[in-house]
């Protein structure tokens, strides 16, 4: 008999727990699991990447909003209201959308989805949630929400650090097992094949050092640090150039800090890209200037790429620098951001060390090792 297994997500856009989630589902053996996925909003670029044998329900069908303008705030309330109506009478989403099927094993793929999974009304059910960012960062993860997500029978944890943080919390022994620590899988033959792909607007010319940085223009993660940062080492006479690669409701406030500093010769935002490996591979350097993250998938893809990183020091990057023998981790403040930077560009001889050390490692969260630790978990409950 297949194990039957819902998992619960809210959209398949460009984010690492959509893609670690597809990277998961494309590597797990059909033979072995009837798979219902349910996205709330039926958009994004991994849409087209979930297996055919993979059954998609969804709520709602349409583009992400992520501004306010006026004409968009109908749509907003009206979608807010739709999925709240689903939370409320969750027996309604499980008979019209799921079609009153009885799942084995019910996992939210992402943390914000703990509210969704707790109302489930099939309590046979065995409950998993992943997560999959610092919550202890986050403000509406309150002691009493983080209490609630030991309802779940298990937590997995993508950094030592969230282990130990959960660990704290938990009251016992049962409550201290259901945590366990599970590397995002990464597939670093597809990350390898999408870097070798031509581009054809690289910004730089490669004779000035040049950091990359990738990922959604939120303030989380700490990109008008780093344009304080580059200005302070332009000023100091350290060239170097910068690319940042993402959009977000951030994005036209740190454009605007952007031409406020006059970096527009040296800093270039690209906006998205579906594939941003091909400006990571020709880049020299990886910089991370994050308040706070879960697991920063980036840096892990770009170590399979052979990258010297330079990331603050939040969760999940002791992990995945091996608490700094494959890159430099700073202080987790502008000054920690700048001292690293300095570091690549005063000591020409540091990225060749980092290199060897990256080509050298043992790297766990590889896609093979990941996926069979997911489904030893689920098949275990």
């Amino acid at each position: 008999m297949k194990k039957k297994i819902l998992i619960r997500i809210g959209s398949l856009r460009h984010g690492g727990a959509e893609k670690v989630l597809i990277n998961f589902l494309k590597n797990l053996p059909e033979d072995k699991y009837d798979v219902d996925l349910l996205i709330n909003l039926y958009t994004g670029m991994y849409i087209k990447e979930v297996p055919s044998w993979v059954n998609l329900h969804y709520l709602i069908k349409g583009e992400m909003i992520t501004t306010n303008k006026p004409h968009e705030i109908p749509v907003k309330a009206f979608r807010v209201l739709y999925q709240k109506m689903f939370l409320l009478f969750p027996s309604l989403l499980y008979k019209f959308v799921l079609q009153n099927k009885k799942y084995d094993v019910e996992i939210a793929a992402i943390h914000g989805m703990y509210r969704e999974l707790l109302s489930s009304p099939q309590k046979d059910s065995k409950k998993i949630i992943w997560i999959q960012n610092d919550i202890f960062n986050l403000k509406e993860y309150t002691p009493d929400v983080i209490r609630q997500l030991f309802k779940f029978d298990r937590i997995l944890v993508i950094s030592n650090k969230l282990k130990e943080e959960m660990q704290k919390v938990a009251r016992n022994d049962k409550e201290k097992k259901a945590v366990i620590k599970i590397f995002n899988p990464i597939d670093k033959t597809d990350t390898l094949n999408k870097a070798n792909t031509a581009i054809d607007d690289y910004p730089f010319s490669n004779e000035i050092p040049t950091f990359i940085t990738i990922g959604t223009v939120y303030p989380q993660k700490g990109y008008d640090r780093l344009l304080d940062v580059h200005k302070k080492l332009m000023d100091e006479g350290l060239k170097h150039q910068i690319i940042i690669i993402g959009d977000g409701f951030d994005y036209e406030n740190i454009q605007t800090k952007l031409n406020h500093l006059g970096l527009q010769e040296t800093v270039k935002m690209l906006g998205f890209r579906s594939n941003p490996y091909p400006y990571l591979k020709k880049a020299d350097f990886y910089v991370m200037s994050s308040r706070h993250e879960g697991f920063p998938t980036i840096i892990a893809e770009a170590l399979i790429l052979n990258k010297p990183v330079v990331s603050t020091d939040v969760s999940g990057i002791k992990d995945l620098l091996q608490e700094g023998k494959l890159g430099i981790i700073t202080p987790n403040s502008e000054d920690g951001i700048c001292e690293g930077m300095k570091k690549f560009l005063t000591d020409p001889d540091l990225a060749g060390r980092y290199e060897k050390e990256i080509a050298a490692a043992d790297l766990p969260f590889v896609l093979q090792k990941s996926v069979a630790k997911l489904q030893e978990i689920i098949d275990e409950l």
